[in-house]
Order: structure tokens, then C-alpha cells, then sequence
């Protein structure tokens, strides 16, 4: 499947790492996720008094992943022209938000013998994430970096 040159490819990937963004936080907003990240931080808290990990309201986090995703989707058209800093941007966010967030959801999972939230679409943001950083350092199958 053709799917344009590599900006084209680039921005395709972008969106759709937004949106499968968009999915995973479906996910996690509608199996309860803060029920176990609030606990978590407060308990990480009282091992290491400074941690500088928030604890959310409901509101307060969809809000803040909802202005995330916003600000992500809005960036999409400058994505298509391949702009050097937005690859760079991506690089970072792509392993983060994508891969080792995907693999926090699988290893707590694993861990914890059930289904953690957010774990049915862990998959999709670690395949989406690895595509994103993939494009961005210039990887892609046949295609040499600048």
C-alpha cells in the first residue's frame, strides 16, 4: 500500500498515534484507571517524599489528556511537511506516551495477574508508538534519513 512520500507517511503516523492516544485514554477513563494510579503515587509518595507525581480528580485528568490530544491533533497539518522539529518532538513523545507506556500497562498486568486499565488498547499505542519513532528517526523500510 502506497501511502505518499515520507512527510505524507510521516503525518499519517502522527494522526494516528493521536487518535490511538484518544483510544487508550477511552480505555483507561472507562475501566477506572485513577482508582489505581491515585493510590500508586500516594503510596510511591510515602517511600519518596519529593516524587513530583500529581494526584488527579477525574476531572483535572481527562481535562489535562483532553487538551493534550488537542494540542497533539491541531499540530497534525505541519506534521505532513516533515518539519525537523516536530519529528523531533515525536521522538520523545513516541517513547513515552507510546512505548513505555504501552509496556507499563502490559508489565503492571503481568504483575499484578489482571487486566490493569488501559490494557486492551496497550497494544495499539505500543505498535502506533514504535511506527511514530520509526518515521521520525528517519527508519523506515527503504527510506534513508536526510
Amino acid at each position: 500500500m502506497y501511502l505518499g512520500d515520507r512527510n505524507q507517511r510521516f503525518g499519517i503516523y502522527w494522526l494516528g498515534f493521536g487518535y490511538t492516544l484518544a483510544l487508550h485514554v477511552l480505555d483507561e477513563a472507562g475501566h477506572d484507571f485513577l482508582s489505581f494510579y491515585n493510590p500508586t503515587v500516594l503510596f510511591l509518595r510515602r517511600i519518596v517524599p519529593h516524587l513530583p507525581m500529581p494526584v488527579f480528580t477525574f476531572r483535572q485528568w481527562i481535562g489535562s489528556l483532553m487538551c493534550a490530544l488537542a494540542v497533539w491533533l491541531a499540530l497534525a497539518p505541519l506534521a505532513f511537511y516533515g518539519l525537523k522539529w516536530m519529528r523531533r518532538l515525536a521522538v520523545p513523545v513516541a517513547i513515552l506516551l507510546g512505548i513505555c507506556n504501552a509496556l507499563g500497562h502490559i508489565a503492571s498486568s503481568i504483575y499484578m495477574r489482571r487486566f490493569m486499565p488501559g490494557i486492551y488498547s496497550a497494544p495499539l499505542i505500543l505498535l502506533s508508538g514504535t511506527i511514530l519513532l520509526r518515521s521520525a528517526l528517519g527508519m523506515e523500510r527503504g527510506v534513508v534519513p536526510d
